[in-house]
């Protein structure tokens, strides 16, 4: 079977919600990265075969295939498919996943994956919330009611549940979200993030151009103190997790240019990374968040590997509770994951945050010289994808 290669990688900087990007609509964002690709690589536009964007609030300005409707919005031309697909936080993840495995089957040489996530336009719950409102139900069915009676799914929950069931307390998630702030304005003050994001024009309220560029991530506190962290409110009574220990609220879009050995001949262009091992893995909808763990663990194993071969990791910060737990169970190593701060500091924007994070993982091996790669993220209804890169 042919190989999946990466040879572009590029992300937007974070937007707050209501920030530096919430003048953008979410195709336009997505074809600045779709545009952004196609000039880092020189590929010829024509040449992409299909677009696979992830995108979790597929409603309003983000429905009718935002995929496709980013296509038209960028550069390339209307010969050029695009699908969208939602494993909630892991659909830009599992968007690379469907690429690689599409050209190392052969059917096509070029495809773009990517996702996109607008949190100021179209905000989250917002396709639950809407259907609700107007009396079309849930998505909740009589089965699933009555396979899980009486309980209501819930990522705060879960990750309430995490922090109790692995003895994490509440100082552990505050210095490590501290911690976190410290890592991402480490990076961005090193230039780390400069090679990844793609600046974007500041857009005003009616949609002009200010001519001001957006080129860092805004959810950083280059204030951050622990105090600060600690002083903020619980997000449930008694509980442990607070919104300074969750992930960001966040607009963004992000993506990657995945080809085979025929797409590298045709570019011309040495790849910044070959794709080692794709899986996915269903576990408990309840606890929801955990997935990430026994995930890792079968992808390991899937690829003969040990934790130990892995030079660094990316795991979703969704809630603190997750990476401390996943550092635990699979006793690896504190130094070696999120080495450039997570989604508590740089924003969780939430379909584009998979491929989001392996343009990070990326070009985190290119600068530090290092070989494997792996990235995780935990998922609504209990999944998580695992992704391991050799950099080249």
């Amino acid at each position: 079977m042919a190989e999946a290669y990466i040879v572009a990688a590029a992300r937007t900087a974070g937007g707050r919600r209501g920030g530096k990007l919430a003048g953008w609509h979410p195709a336009d964002l997505a074809a600045q990265v779709i545009d952004a690709l196609v000039a880092k690589s020189g590929i010829d536009p024509a040449a992409v075969e299909d677009v696979i964007l992830g995108c979790v609030s597929q409603v309003g300005e983000q429905a009718t295939n935002i995929a496709r409707n980013a296509v038209l919005a960028s550069t390339l031309p209307e010969s050029v498919p695009g699908t969208s697909v939602d494993r909630q936080c892991g659909s830009s993840q599992q968007a690379l996943h469907f690429a690689a495995q599409a050209v190392m089957s052969g059917s096509m040489d070029a495809v773009i994956a990517g996702g996109v996530e607008s949190m100021t336009r179209v905000p989250m719950f917002t396709p639950n919330a809407l259907p609700a409102k107007a009396g079309l139900g849930t998505y909740m069915s009589p089965a699933m009611k009555k396979r899980y009676p009486g309980v209501e799914f819930s990522q705060f929950a879960g990750a309430e549940m995490i922090a109790k069931n692995y003895g994490i307390e509440k100082e552990a998630l505050d210095r490590y979200a501290l911690e976190s702030h410290r890592r991402a304005i480490a990076a961005t003050r090193e230039g780390a993030f400069d090679d990844e994001i793609v600046p974007i024009e500041i857009l005003s309220a009616d949609g002009r151009g200010t001519g001001e560029r957006h080129a860092v991530d805004e959810g950083i506190r280059f204030d951050a103190t622990l105090e600060g962290i600690s002083g903020v409110k619980l997000i449930a009574e008694g509980g442990r997790c607070t919104a300074a220990t969750a992930s960001q609220i966040c607009d963004g879009a992000s993506g990657v240019l995945v080809v085979n050995e025929r797409g590298l001949k045709a570019l011309g262009v040495k790849p910044l990374a070959r794709i080692h091992h794709m899986s996915v893995l269903g576990h408990d909808p309840v606890i929801m968040l955990e997935a990430p763990l026994p995930a890792t663990l079968h992808a390991l194993k899937k690829a003969g590997m040990r934790i130990q071969d892995i030079d660094l990791y990316e795991v979703n910060e969704a809630f603190a509770p997750i990476p401390i737990a996943w550092l635990e169970a699979l006793e690896a190593d504190p130094a070696r994951l999120n080495v450039n701060g997570g989604a508590i500091a740089l924003g969780h924007p939430l379909g584009a945050s998979g491929t989001k994070l392996m343009t990070t993982l990326v070009h985190a091996l290119g600068r530090r010289g290092k070989r494997y790669g792996l990235q995780t993220m935990c998922e609504g209804g209990g999944m998580a994808n695992v992704t391991i890169v050799e950099r080249l």
